[in-house]
């Protein structure tokens, strides 16, 4: 039955992230935004539910650990894990907006939310301050996506919209997001029964099984929307389901929690601070040739292979942990700092030689 499970859901959330994808690019152009901007808002936010019920219940339910560890682990394999496989599906466009207010508003959300667990607690208020934070962004985006889905090239106004144009794309929107969620349900149903067989903590579980299921409905959108053509709203997907996790998600979490969200201390050591380096690693991925490409997204694939292959043996305990931790610490994170700086260099150096040009 486990195996029925996870077949049926990965079936699920392939099927989903089709409609989910088709009913976004639709609403967008029925509401005149940009394809980015749907991906960063609606698409992200639909993406986002998975987690949302996940973590709500587990807070209601006293498993405050699987609600923390899964906002941080799904936030952690949304670039690494989903950008990483959508990236090797089809190298990702990267647009100048999401460098220059996307990017900056997850670290500053990842920032905030160290700064805030710091006494072991995310309260009742820092919880509303988080919601604020994030719906307030969803605003400026969306302002900002129908002043950029404009029809200017042709200097035409924009036509007027149709109350029912929204229906059929809002239908499919909401098909595929209903898809999305009893496919991840499915999913992490089965995988957390096997993880729970095998003994790891909640907070364990939640960082890998649990944040893997409830991230499969971006890596299917994500996925989708780049084979399909639609590659700003597949990394737009990525960083928007990101921010709405730790505002969203969180803040909500926190708000509905007694007593406010208990946050375990080897999550504030480890796991908040490696989602925090992850999302800054974005800047320069995204910075060189205005892409992500295949190369990268194996980098980045092969960073979360790392990533949990830690998690797992530090939780069994087994005597090879310390060694493979040194490894990644002292030896392939040193060399893909130095990479990584070197290749920002030589593009703003590329740059700066084509602006002296022109």
């Amino acid at each position: 039955m486990t195996v029925i499970e996870l077949l049926a859901g990965l079936a699920l959330l392939t099927v989903g992230g089709e409609f989910l994808v088709r009913g976004g690019s639709a609403l967008g152009r029925a509401a005149g935004i940009s394809p980015l901007v749907i991906g960063l808002t609606v698409v992200a936010f639909a993406t986002a539910a998975p987690e949302l019920a996940v973590s709500l219940d587990a807070a209601l339910t006293g498993v405050a650990g699987l609600a923390v560890g899964n906002v941080v682990g799904s936030n952690i394999a949304n670039v690494l894990l989903v950008g990483g496989l959508t990236a090797l599906a089809a190298p990702l466009a990267v647009d100048r907006g999401l460098l220059r207010g996307d990017v900056p508003a997850l670290l500053a959300l990842s920032v905030l939310l160290l700064v805030l667990a710091a006494d072991g607690t995310v309260a009742l208020w820092e919880g509303f301050l988080l919601v604020a934070l994030a719906a307030g962004y969803l605003g400026w985006k969306v302002r900002a996506g129908r002043r950029e889905g404009a029809p200017e090239e042709t200097g035409a106004a924009r036509p007027p919209v149709r109350p029912r144009s929204f229906l059929p794309p809002a239908g499919s929107l909401l098909a595929g997001l209903a898809l999305l969620v009893v496919g991840a349900r499915l999913l992490v149903d089965a995988a957390t029964t096997i993880a729970s067989a095998l003994g790891l903590s909640d907070l364990v579980i939640g960082l890998t099984v649990v944040a893997i299921g409830t991230s499969l409905p971006e890596l299917a959108t994500s996925v989708v929307a780049a084979v399909r053509g639609q590659r700003e709203m597949a990394l737009g997907n990525i960083v928007g389901s990101n921010v709405l996790n730790i505002g969203m998600v969180l803040g909500l979490t926190a708000v509905v929690a007694p007593g406010g969200l208990p946050v375990d201390p080897s999550a504030l050591r480890f796991d908040v601070p490696v989602m925090i380096v992850v999302a800054l690693a974005l800047v320069p991925l995204l910075l060189t040739h205005a892409t992500l490409a295949r190369w990268e997204g194996g980098l980045l694939l092969a960073w979360y292979a790392v990533y949990v292959t830690v998690l797992v043996l530090t939780a069994i305990g087994s005597s090879a942990a310390p060694a493979v931790t040194a490894v990644a610490l002292w030896g392939l994170l040193p060399l893909t700092v130095v990479g990584l700086a070197v290749l920002t260099a030589r593009e703003i150096g590329r740059r700066r030689r084509a602006a002296a040009a022109r």
